[in-house]
């Protein structure tokens, strides 16, 4: 016998009773993101190298570690390529190619699998789903706002408003942040001896990201640190003083978390995430912030930009943990039974005159042949709330059997007025 071929290790395949879930959750946040007047954007799964290096950042954990990067041969050319790790880069890449932010306001949003070479672990996984929202033209907080109420809008309709947290921060302009950088080194070195090798590593390359190291001990010796909110310019105060008015009159809670800086290079001002307890330790669920040089950055004209993402493998884990209403659903409304000669044909013309008039049902028709009993039987392995039964005398009448298969009544209709009968019974 041949050597089983497994997936690759963080690759995870997503079962039937699984994908329902998460079927139920992208309706939702589709509808939702699409209310607001966002447009979906789908960018490749492949881009070129330099464009994460570019806008992420070459000393972030993502690029030093976590991507997955070939060489292609075109020729005598060579070009390294890499499988997206987040999707804020490439939307950013098409925007500007495809002449869609110079000079205009565009409201996008993006859903689809990310690549990142690490640790797998329960709802992180190297090959993982993020659902993703980018603002281009807009410099005001008021936009900042509208994002946070969108997702807060998904939270209660998801039904977990009560099982996540807003921490909020502002890391200032590129300027104020080196300022602050020069001072939290000055710091950092005179507690060298205290820190991590990860902090010690960091403490040159990325010093901010040492702010949100989940080292305890780390954590108390920034009780004596320099703090951003210290170096920060006048227009990051006043446009973070915005956004919390805005969030105050619209009702949304928060925390100022003065540590909360991102991983990526590109954030400036606002900075968010949504967190959760819900999941063993805490987790985000989704974070973003703000990233106005990041279309000059790549190529493009100066032009502000604000965006999030999230992962979808750790907000479906929250929603199945705390709303028991998200559950598979079952997998057909109707099964359609039948048993004969000739009764096979008119089942098929059945269910296909019944699709057309009434496509949103699920039904099901019974192939391979068997007698009632184990047709039945199929039609309760597969959930069905009814069962339609064509057998010679139906098919001759012009007729078919409709049962319920909840309380076991039945009546015999004809097949013409089927899908009216068969509204009635399922809604």
């Amino acid at each position: 016998m041949s050597k089983k071929i497994q997936s690759v290790r963080g690759m995870n395949d997503y079962l039937p009773e699984d994908t329902a879930v998460w079927q139920q959750v992208e309706d939702i946040i589709k509808r939702v993101v699409e209310s607001y007047g966002y447009s979906e954007i789908r960018t490749p799964v492949l881009e070129q190298t330099p464009l994460f290096k570019r806008a992420i950042g070459e000393v972030t954990d993502v690029v030093e570690k976590e991507m997955y990067t070939f060489s292609e041969r075109d020729g005598e050319e060579i070009t390294s390529l890499t499988m997206r790790p987040e999707g804020t880069a490439g939307c950013v890449r098409a925007g500007i190619e495809r002449g869609l932010i110079y000079n205009q306001e565009q409201r996008l949003w993006y859903l689809g699998p990310m690549f990142r070479h690490e640790r797998p672990q329960k709802g992180r996984y190297r090959q993982f789903h993020q659902m993703g929202a980018e603002v281009f033209g807009l410099a005001g907080p008021d936009v900042d706002a509208e994002l946070i109420m969108l997702t807060a809008r998904w939270w209660r309709e998801l039904g977990i408003l009560d099982h996540v947290t807003l921490e909020l921060n502002t890391i200032g302009s590129l300027e104020a942040r080196a300022n602050y950088k020069e001072a939290l080194v000055a710091f950092l070195e005179q507690h060298k001896d205290k820190l991590d090798e990860d902090c010690k590593r960091r403490m040159y390359s990325n010093p901010l990201r040492v702010l949100d190291s989940k080292n305890a001990e780390v954590q108390v010796l920034l009780n004596g640190a320099p703090t951003l909110m210290d170096y920060l310019d006048d227009e990051s105060k006043q446009h973070f003083a915005g956004l919390c008015v805005f969030l105050d009159n619209v009702g949304i809670s928060y925390t100022i978390n003065p540590r909360l800086v991102r991983g990526l290079d590109y954030y400036n001002r606002t900075v968010f995430e949504w967190v959760t307890t819900s999941l063993g330790a805490q987790g985000t669920v989704c974070a973003g912030g703000r990233y106005d040089g990041l279309v000059e950055q790549l190529g493009g004209h100066a032009t502000p930009g604000v965006g999030f993402a999230m992962g979808l493998e750790r907000l479906v884990l929250l929603v199945q943990a705390v709303n028991p209403a998200f559950k598979a659903v079952q997998a057909v409304d109707v099964y359609l039974i039948s048993s004969g000669e000739g009764t096979q044909i008119a089942a098929m013309k059945l269910a296909e005159t019944i699709r057309d008039t009434t496509p949103e049902l699920r039904l099901m028709t019974n192939y391979g042949g068997g007698n009632f009993k184990k047709q039945f039987a199929r039609a309760d392995k597969w959930g069905a709330k009814v069962a339609l039964v064509l057998g010679e005398n139906e098919v001759s009448a012009g007729q078919v059997v409709v049962k319920d298969l909840r309380n076991g009544e039945q009546q015999t209709v004809a097949q013409a007025e089927v899908a009216v009968h068969l509204a009635t019974l399922i809604g």
